[in-house]
């Protein structure tokens, strides 16, 4: 798989995967990590929040209970959307590689990059997209 920039590759990746994993997701409507989520919840995708503090209250947004980790997950995830800083974003790279099946994409939210990480997730076979916002492209390209 490979680093994801092209339109029409963004464009594959939000028609063709409906389970999304937010790392970061966060429980302010204010907050980027959450209205992003609520967005694409209200386009018809699946929205699982991952957020430690979170799943400890026994909290719940769009039908799902927060998780504390990705391991916790027990559907398939397509796609892993990641709103933490860029140098936190190698604390996740264990986590998301020992996924069972593996994500299809990790979203980068945008001002969030790590190349190195995106290199050994490419590696993988996991496609990658990094610094984009997935509403604006959703709103945008679909």
């Amino acid at each position: 798989m490979t680093l994801l920039h092209a339109t029409e590759d963004v464009v594959r990746v939000l028609t063709s995967n409906k389970v999304i994993a937010v790392v970061g997701f966060h429980r302010d409507s204010t907050r980027p990590a959450h209205y992003v989520p609520e967005y694409m919840h209200r386009q018809g995708y699946t929205v699982i929040p991952v957020n430690p503090m979170l799943a400890e209250r026994g909290e719940s947004f769009f039908g799902h209970r927060a998780v504390a980790s990705l391991a916790e997950i027990t559907v398939p995830v397509d796609v892993v959307e990641v709103f933490r800083r860029s140098d936190k974003v190698r604390e996740h790279l264990e986590d998301i590689l020992a996924m069972h099946p593996l994500p299809r994409v990790v979203w980068m939210q945008q001002g969030i990059r790590d190349d190195q990480v995106a290199r050994e997730l490419a590696a993988r076979g996991i496609d990658v997209i990094q610094d984009r916002c997935m509403l604006a492209d959703h709103r945008a390209l679909l």
